[in-house]
């Protein structure tokens, strides 16, 4: 989204160093999202866009799904706001936080969770509830 920080660069470096790269496919009818595996930097610059304008695989292509290949190790999310006691404001239709949870309760592997943030998202607090999880670090210009 525009009102975020850029990922390009660092999913140029996933496939620079022979890592796996996974980004979201949202259902936009839901509150469901799956993390689909990438073969390359180009394939992503190819991908349609949503009506929120986020490029992501089509409904029809069938790609693998991360938690299909044992899980995550690093997911970085998104968001709208940031405190510094690891919170995250969302833009409210809970996407992550469910999906976080699933990884969390599905997978052997222990998932860092991080977010990257312009420093001007980071507030004194952010309003949370019990569906939300924490980020284990928010990087930001001068943090």
């Amino acid at each position: 989204m525009p009102d975020e920080t850029g990922t390009e660069e660092v999913l140029k470096d996933i496939f620079r160093q022979g890592k796996t790269c996974f980004i979201p496919r949202y259902q936009l009818q839901s509150n469901h999202v799956d993390m689909l595996k990438l073969a390359s930097p180009e394939e992503i610059a190819s991908l349609p866009r949503t009506s929120w304008n986020i490029q992501q695989p089509s409904e029809d292509e069938v790609l693998e799904e991360a938690l299909s290949t044992g899980g995550l190790d690093l997911i970085v999310v998104p968001g709208l706001g940031f405190d510094k006691q690891s919170n995250l404001l969302g833009r409210g239709k809970g996407y992550y936080d469910a999906y976080l949870k699933h990884c969390l309760q599905s997978q052997d592997v222990k998932l860092y969770i991080l977010a990257l943030a312009f420093k001007e998202k980071i507030c004194l607090q952010v309003p949370v509830d019990e569906n939300d999880v924490k980020v284990d670090e928010v990087l930001y210009e001068d943090s």
